[in-house]
């Protein structure tokens, strides 16, 4: 059986000791989770944080560095996730914005608020990416690499898999 994790980003943006999450709708259940989505086709990963911020909270998200890449797997049905989640600040909000498909709302939450509220949290990964960013754990931007046809073109050697 072949397993293929989806790619996926996230913000952490803290501000005044609160982090910006979204409180959205799955399966029926009020979760919480850092602004967070899938990488689309022909996207950087940088693109889809910032992007996927935007839908989710109405606001636009300066990277500013890697936090970490986490790999989990979803017990109840066995879909994977590769997790690559970036920290950085926000400013130009659009409060007049719809937000994304099942999101109910932006708020700024302490991290011992969103402890109060474990059993809220979409996914462990809510709380190990804060608490990777609390350990200040960052990797530089440039580590990030997109290499896309023509920059692959370009550095040559290129082989077809």
């Amino acid at each position: 059986m072949r397993w293929n994790p989806e790619v996926t980003v996230a913000a952490v943006v803290e501000r005044d000791g609160r982090f910006l999450m979204v409180e959205e709708l799955i399966s029926g259940r009020l979760v919480l989770n850092q602004p967070a989505g899938h990488l689309e086709d022909r996207e950087s990963l940088i693109e889809a944080a910032v992007r996927e911020t935007r839908e989710e909270t109405a606001w636009r998200f300066h990277p500013e560095a890697l936090v970490g890449i986490y790999l989990w797997r979803n017990p109840d049905n066995g879909r994977g996730f590769l997790r690559f989640t970036f920290c950085g600040s926000v400013d130009q909000h659009d409060a007049a914005q719809p937000l994304d498909k099942g999101i109910q709302r932006a708020l700024w939450l302490s991290r011992n608020q969103l402890l109060a509220q474990a059993g809220r949290l979409r996914s462990p990964l809510v709380m190990r990416c804060l608490d990777d960013y609390a350990l200040g754990r960052r990797q530089p931007l440039d580590s990030v690499a997109m290499l896309d046809l023509e920059t692959a073109v370009q550095a040559g050697n290129v082989v077809n898999l």
